[in-house]
């Protein structure tokens, strides 16, 4: 290990490792110097780096005009201390090794990065409002697709009865996944949350479900900004305004985002597969390999709908969800032959321009 990582403890705080010191080799050769970026805003970003927190650029790495290319919270970035603008730029970023994408807000078949180099996605669930199992199905696909673990925190278990019929409900819908009830308010619970987070963890779900209550019980002080629920619908609104990122007290990092409204599901046909594995692995049994699930004879999943194995509910949103990710799909390979096009059609008009030019020194 070298020496310099070993003197890193600013960035050690936030997930930096003697494989990334390694990675960083020739960028570091180069001049440039690591960081994690913690938060982006209006081309800026906020980067921890080994002297300490500074205010960058996004430079060069956000230039291809691709959402998916740009800084994002979670990044490992290479830093040129000085930028064309008279402040530090982000120069390169480390290749991810995880990535929660979206489809983007525009809907204009592009995906957009929520969090980058996540171990841990801890979906917030709030029991004080109507359990909505397809919007955890949704959440889950969109987990299980970044290359992250996914976790389900069961919020504000103190405003309510009991907890181990949604625990019980919410399990069903997210086989092989660590569901958890807690109360931030209370700290019950908590403990068993911070048991099953590692590394750099995200915390996801829609506004009211309690993510920044949950974050500050994680990090052990009021850091982030909390905010009443409406009480006709349990549903908040967005205290956290961007995406950061804060070392927690017991190690690893934690991410809050805001809360999201509206979560398209982008490329996601693995996160799926997970997400629905026991549909898949009911479907295996199929008389037909390209069973659609709906009137074939020898349908293994319809069978076990109709004796109750399989909640019809659990079937429509896996419907839902894959042609959902197909139409994505299909929008985003239209975009790719559009683009394909629009360089073929530059490369026509650049030649004729130079045979033009060739006719006239002639």
């Amino acid at each position: 290990m070298s020496s310099l990582f070993a003197g890193s403890s600013r960035l050690a705080a936030y997930g930096w490792d003697e494989t990334l010191e390694n990675a960083f080799t020739s960028h570091r050769a180069a001049g440039l110097t690591p960081g994690r970026v913690a938060a982006v805003d209006r081309g800026l970003c906020d980067v921890v780096t080994e002297d300490g927190p500074v205010r960058a650029s996004t430079g060069t790495a956000a230039a291809s005009g691709d959402p998916l290319a740009a800084p994002c919270t979670g990044d490992w970035a290479a830093l040129d201390p000085s930028g064309p603008d008279g402040r530090p730029a982000v120069a390169a970023l480390l290749p991810r090794r995880t990535a929660i994408v979206r489809s983007s807000a525009s809907r204009d078949s592009r995906g957009q990065v929520l969090a980058a180099n996540v171990d841990t996605v801890a979906i917030a669930v709030s029991l004080a409002a109507r359990l909505d199992l397809g919007r955890v199905e949704r959440l889950l696909a969109l987990a299980w697709e970044s290359g992250a673990r996914p976790v389900v925190v069961l919020t504000k278990s103190d405003q309510v009865a009991g907890t181990a019929e949604a625990e019980i409900e919410v399990s069903a819908a997210a086989p092989g996944v660590d569901v958890v009830a807690c109360s931030a308010a209370t700290g019950d619970g908590v403990d068993a949350v911070l048991a099953v987070l590692s590394g750099t963890v995200v915390l996801v779900g829609p506004s009211g479900a309690g993510k920044s209550t949950l974050g500050n019980a994680l990090l052990g002080g009021e850091v982030l900004a909390t905010a009443a629920v409406r009480e006709t619908d349990g549903k908040g609104r967005h205290t956290t305004v961007r995406r950061e990122l804060l070392p927690l007290p017991g190690g690893g990092v934690l991410i809050d985002t805001p809360g999201l409204r509206g979560v398209g599901l982008f490329e996601a046909s693995d996160g799926l597969e997970r997400t629905f594995a026991d549909v898949e692995e009911l479907a295996a049994a199929c008389r037909f390999g390209d069973c659609a699930h709906r009137t074939e004879p020898g349908c293994a999943v319809l069978a076990a709908v109709e004796d109750g194995t399989l909640p019809r509910r659990r079937l429509d949103s896996y419907r839902k969800l894959l042609r959902e990710n197909a139409w994505a799909a299909s929008r985003s390979d239209e975009r790719l032959r559009a683009e394909r096009e629009n360089q073929r059609k530059a490369i026509t008009r650049w030649q004729r321009q130079m045979y033009r030019e060739r006719g006239r020194n002639r």
